[in-house]
């Protein structure tokens, strides 16, 4: 659990650079659906490439022709269903209030776990709920200048982003069930969404063109920070604890550090203001929220969803 905790944390700093770049390209003018495809379309050397290396093409491409349709499905809503909302999002929202939104995956993880056949894990329930008071301190004075129009386009996006994602993760690990690793696991889906972020990107150049120079060193930055390097230890960390609802439910909230990484990142790097005493007090909860987490995962658990699987 330690491990996955470190994994899940580390994930998060890396997943705060789509959040802070995505704002920089909607500023200088980058279009979000290029934005959306391009990482993806340039992960796929990436992984290929890693992939490759561990000699574990075969098994991936073996997988798929097992289960073309399930794989092209999940990998579409795990990754396309996941992504574009959340890009289309960044148009109308600042990076900090994207991120803050899109914790809102914490309990949508949690929620998910009926479908697969598990218990709701009422205490991680709990703890994920002071981290998203956290995240509502956090916003509170500054979402009171973002008009209400601007709210709606980027919260239901958001919301089902926050759904897509983890719904799309547990069910390739179901579909996997340790016959891939994480890295193979991720390269495939990868290429199973490639389908849907032609499209995506068909309707970019449709629209606006080729996209400019800047978006696509930002994009690849992006695709290799967060789409390679970020997915792949989150993967990893919910892979480790799979069969236990509750600690699962712990590793999706470490993704609450996204808000504090992002924060940093929007005034660091984009010049964005420095957060008031609400705002810090709302980062000490976010802090709390996640040491609670780690505590309740290290007592002893007698329940019988300690041994339940995600089939």
């Amino acid at each position: 659990m330690k491990k996955a905790l470190i994994y899940g944390i580390v994930s998060s700093i890396f997943f705060a650079f789509t959040f802070i770049l995505n704002s920089s390209m909607n500023i200088s003018v980058g279009n979000w659906m290029w934005s959306s495809s391009l990482r993806y379309i340039f992960m796929l050397p990436v992984l290929y490439i890693i992939v490759l290396k561990q000699k574990g093409i075969h098994r991936v491409l073996n997988s798929i022709k097992n289960d073309t349709s399930y794989w092209l499905i999940w990998s579409t809503i795990g990754f396309g269903l996941f992504y574009v909302p959340l890009t289309f999002a960044s148009s109308y929202g600042q990076s900090w209030l994207v991120a803050g939104c899109w914790q809102i995956t914490i309990i949508a993880g949690i929620l998910l776990t009926p479908l697969f056949k598990q218990k709701i894990p009422i205490k991680s329930l709990l703890m994920s709920c002071i981290i998203l008071l956290g995240v509502f301190l956090i916003q509170y004075e500054q979402a009171t200048y973002v008009n209400l129009n601007q709210v709606l386009l980027s919260i239901i996006p958001i919301l089902m982003a926050a759904f897509a994602y983890p719904l799309g993760n547990r069910k390739m690990m179901s579909i996997c069930n340790n016959s891939l690793t994480t890295t193979e696991r991720v390269f495939g889906m990868t290429l199973c969404s490639m389908p849907f972020w032609i499209i995506i990107s068909s309707f970019a150049y449709s629209y606006v063109g080729f996209p400019s120079y800047s978006q696509i060193i930002q994009s690849m930055i992006v695709a290799i920070f967060s789409g390679v390097i970020a997915t792949i230890l989150f993967f990893k960390a919910t892979e480790l604890v799979k069969n236990n609802s509750s600690q699962l439910a712990i590793i999706e909230a470490t993704q609450s550090g996204e808000v504090i990484f992002a924060i940093l990142g929007e005034v660091f790097m984009l010049g964005g203001s420095i957060p008031t005493l609400n705002g810090l007090i709302g980062l000490a909860i976010i802090v709390l929220g996640m040491i609670l987490n780690s505590i309740s995962s290290s007592k002893p658990k007698n329940d019988s969803t300690s041994n339940l699987n995600l089939n």
